[in-house]
């Protein structure tokens, strides 16, 4: 029985450290399934059950530890980072410059409230007590990279060993969920809100607003203006983007291009955003029933056919230099992302991935599909070597140092910040640099999550040997209540101001404060409140800068207030 007693207790044998880790995640990932009131914690449960390993002595090198929570630390980041990257710029447009500022505005009081709580409540004569606020700011916030950023910050300002911040991390976690959604609930009843209200004017909204999906029409043309016009001609006049994909003239059918003159008495099928559909029938002619479009398609073998963006070349195209109705025949009536239908317009930039709608003349759909790709087994293969260039990048951008008056050592966007900048870079303009980014997302989401719980585990491994003396024997109680308040009042301040000043619907307010917290169970009730997407919408307009802010300040307040 020696083996299995060496297998324990030998740190040195990469077989204990192997197990070490397989115990710790898979323990802390089981127990994170466990609901009360609703609520888990999900994969931050491997922290916990790290803190206990190491607790009671089951342990390996530090210099092991360090490298895997640090490496554990960039592959999560830098997934994060290629999942938000297509959607960050976009994320300031159509209202999201307000909601984001609320967001950033949200961040810094959680910090206010932090150096709040450490003035009232700390001796601020201890170097220690900082970094441990800090440590409890990111559990109260339920922000893991943030953590992270921290830790790796620390490192610069103590060189001969950093506090175990992740203690304090772990007193504010739990409250730290719990207070996200208590609080935006409180929000309903500060402001007097009415659910079902609520939800009647999201269906309104949609009513008078509609969103940009396509939509497609069968019309006559009974505009004399029309006549003689080309196809091009029309959609210039419009200033909107429409697609004709078929054409009924003279009893034929034929696929417009950009060419194409029209007549009065010809019958077309139009696609164009949902939203552009009355103004285009008022300008080309009323709706008609089209059996001809049926019949026709049987006789001369017209199809409608999704391609998938397979190959790399066409990465970063855009469907108007494509010239697939003058060239192929064929027209794009739609482009699938992620699964969400948007609208075919000209200015569009194909990416991997994309699912596109091609009609037309079967021979001619068959070309474009070999031009676009139209593997699925090419993009079940990971694009590995992306991933790696972009850490790459990603580290050596994070090393840079940039000297600061006033601060003590040289500001590092580190192993944390820099992968993420270099992700959400790439994973926008990516195509560029002929970098093809696509992953799927069970891909990214199984990346992510092992990076996740390589880094908690780590940490907890680490933090366990101590975490009795700090944390029960020492302020512990101090770090929970501290945390709650961190986590409770920017959400009541901030939720209160975008009801009553800036009049958002308080679903919208739940989603952007979820995401504010990038926290997903708070995300996962609000969804669960509302039947319409405005939480979701929330969530991911204010999700990739509110990361980025939180790993961005967690050193920028560990390298300036930390090292004083």
């Amino acid at each position: 029985m020696d083996w299995i007693v060496n297998l324990f207790t030998n740190t040195e044998s990469v077989a204990h450290i192997a197990l070490l880790y397989a115990i710790v995640i898979a323990i802390g990932v089981y127990l994170g399934k466990i609901k009360i009131g609703g609520i888990s914690l999900g994969v931050t449960f491997v922290l916990f059950a790290g803190i206990l390993a190491g607790h009671v002595g089951f342990t390996g090198p530090k210099e092991i530890l360090t490298f895997v929570q640090d490496f554990g630390l960039i592959l999560f980041v830098f997934m994060i980072g290629l999942q938000v990257g297509p959607g960050f710029f976009e994320s300031f447009k159509k209202g999201g410059v307000t909601l984001n500022m609320l967001s950033a505005s949200a961040i810094l009081l959680n910090i206010l409230v932090m150096f709040g709580c450490y003035y009232l409540f700390f001796d601020t004569s201890n170097p220690n007590n900082l970094p441990m606020m800090v440590g409890t700011l990111y559990g109260a916030v339920t922000n893991t990279p943030g953590l992270g950023a921290a830790n790796e910050a620390l490192l610069s300002v103590f060189p001969n060993g950093a506090p175990s911040i992740a203690n304090g991390y772990a007193c504010a976690y739990p409250l730290g969920v719990v207070g996200i959604i208590g609080a935006t609930i409180l929000i309903k009843y500060i402001c007097k809100i009415n659910t079902a209200d609520e939800e009647e004017q999201l269906n309104e909204e949609d009513a008078a607003n509609p969103h940009a999906k396509a939509h497609n029409m069968h019309l006559r043309v009974e505009n004399s203006y029309i006549t003689g016009r080309t196809l091009r001609e029309v959609s210039e006049f419009l200033n909107r983007d429409i697609v004709c994909s078929r054409l009924l003239h003279n009893g034929e059918v034929s696929i417009p291009n950009s060419k194409t003159k029209f007549e009065v008495g010809d019958e077309l099928l139009v696609v164009c955003a949902e939203a552009d559909a009355e103004a285009i029938k008022a300008f080309i002619g009323p709706e008609v029933e089209a059996e001809w479009d049926r019949e026709k398609d049987e006789v001369q073998h017209f199809v409608s056919r999704r391609i998938i963006v397979t190959r790399p070349e066409m990465n970063g195209k855009t469907l108007g230099k494509m010239h697939f109705s003058s060239v192929y025949g064929v027209n794009v009536t739609r482009i699938s992302r992620q699964g969400m239908d948007i609208f075919a317009g000209r200015n569009h930039h194909f990416h991997v991935g994309d699912r596109i709608l091609v009609v037309g003349p079967e021979e001619n759909v068959n070309r474009v599909a070999e031009i676009m790709g139209n593997s699925v087994k090419r993009l079940d293969a990971p694009n590995i070597a992306t991933i790696f260039v972009g850490i790459m990048v990603g580290i050596i951008f994070g090393s840079l140092p940039f000297a600061i008056p006033g601060m003590p050592v040289p500001l590092k966007l580190g192993i944390a910040g820099g992968p993420l900048i270099i992700a959400i870079l790439i994973g926008r303009f990516g195509y560029r640099m002929k970098l093809v980014t696509y992953t799927t997302t069970s891909a990214n989401m199984m990346l992510r999550e092992i990076g996740l719980v390589l880094f908690l585990a780590s940490v907890g491994i680490k933090a366990g040997a101590g975490f009795w003396d700090t944390v029960v024997q020492g302020d512990g109680l101090k770090y929970v209540g501290c945390g709650f308040l961190i986590t409770v009042i920017p959400i009541l301040i901030i939720g209160t101001i975008a009801r009553l000043k800036f009049k958002f619907n308080y679903f919208t307010i739940m989603g952007m404060l979820a995401g504010t917290y990038t926290d997903p169970p708070a995300l996962a009730y609000a969804n669960a409140s509302c039947s319409k997407e405005a939480p979701a919408v929330g969530y991911s307009t204010v999700y990739p800068l509110s990361m980025f802010l939180r790993i961005f300040t967690a050193q920028i307040v560990v390298l300036f207030f930390c090292g004083a």
